[in-house]
């Protein structure tokens, strides 16, 4: 008998939303047409700057809006038809520590929140006692939470979200006012708790060091559509065979920085000293034998040439300024 291969763990298909105005506006499309599949153990960073359509495309998975058209599917059920069983298998952390009750203690927190998706605490008491105690929360369980720092709110509401022990978490802004040491714990059990669980985790946040650290596979969402979806290494090496930095030993007349301008992308001329450093983008690495050229010719000499080293938000920016303006705004 030949086995049926489990369905992905969020399959999204031609997902869009729009909302309605006032008078006769036409109406806002803050999702527009998205595709996104997730498999089970990834952890993938949901990205796009303030109005892309990322807390709207969760809300719409969670149920919590009603899409305008396309379907959702968490493990195989549809959010639309069967909602309950759908959304058996999906958690959240939204808003941050704001989801939890801040006169409960920690323990509390967890047993309301299992109770809250049906579970009975008592049975699930040990899974309880690990999370808090995976989390550093073991000591101060008996706490209300609104005694407890900024760092340790928030690792309740995340407690809280993996108290169901679902296939699918969303995490909002999980390191949203942390301090520096806390915020890389933080991503440590994150890294750690997918590989154990196999669970499908996907962070959104606007610090891309998180991101970066934590996720495999970023998607990038502007004016409502998926503009990049790519593993993090592999978008960051896209924009590595572009990036360069010299350092000359001499300076640069006007006429071979207007040259050098011609040639490259991003030129920038900076004075240190007795040296000179540029640092550009070629469209191609060949024509970094072009560059050469016109520096010799210019009299200057090459100290050193290094390929620069681009950062997530770099790569995110790049690729937001990159795409066009075409679609609705998002939401």
């Amino acid at each position: 008998m030949a086995l049926h291969p489990s369905p992905p763990v969020l399959e999204i298909r031609g997902l869009t939303k729009t909302f309605p105005r006032r008078g006769k506006r036409p109406p806002v499309t803050a999702v527009d047409r998205v595709d996104l599949t997730l498999e089970a153990g990834e952890i993938v960073g949901l990205l796009g700057p303030n109005g892309a359509g990322k807390t709207t495309t969760i809300k719409c998975v969670l149920g919590l809006i009603r899409p305008t058209a396309g379907d959702i599917r968490v493990c195989g059920w549809d959010v639309r038809t069967h909602h309950h069983k759908a959304i058996e298998h999906a958690s959240a952390v939204l808003e941050g520590a704001r989801n939890v009750y801040w006169r409960m203690t920690p323990r509390e927190n967890a047993r309301f929140f299992a109770g809250l998706h049906g579970l009975d605490h008592r049975a699930h008491r040990s899974h309880i006692e690990e999370l808090l105690e995976r989390f550093g929360l073991t000591d101060r369980g008996d706490e209300p939470v609104i005694n407890l720092s900024t760092g340790m709110k928030q690792k309740v509401a995340v407690v809280c979200a993996l108290v169901k022990q679902t296939d699918l978490v969303f995490l909002d802004e999980p390191t949203l006012g942390l301090d520096i040491e806390t915020s890389l714990e933080l991503r440590g059990l994150l890294r750690e708790l997918a590989r154990k669980t196999r669970r499908t985790i996907v962070v959104s946040s606007h610090d891309m060091d998180v991101i970066q650290d934590v996720c495999e596979r970023v998607v990038i969402l502007k004016e409502g559509r998926v503009v990049a979806d790519d593993r993090v290494d592999s978008l960051l090496a896209l924009f590595r065979t572009r990036a360069y930095r010299m350092v000359l030993s001499d300076g640069l007349v006007g006429e071979v920085v207007e040259r050098l301008a011609r040639a490259v992308s991003g030129l920038s001329v900076t004075a240190r000293g007795e040296r000179t450093e540029l640092e550009f983008e070629l469209p191609a690495a060949e024509r970094l034998y072009e560059v050469i050229d016109i520096i010799r010719e210019g009299g200057a000499v090459i100290e050193t040439i290094t390929q620069k080293e681009p950062d997530l938000e770099e790569a995110f920016l790049r690729v937001i300024n990159d795409t066009g303006s075409e679609g609705g705004a998002g939401a």
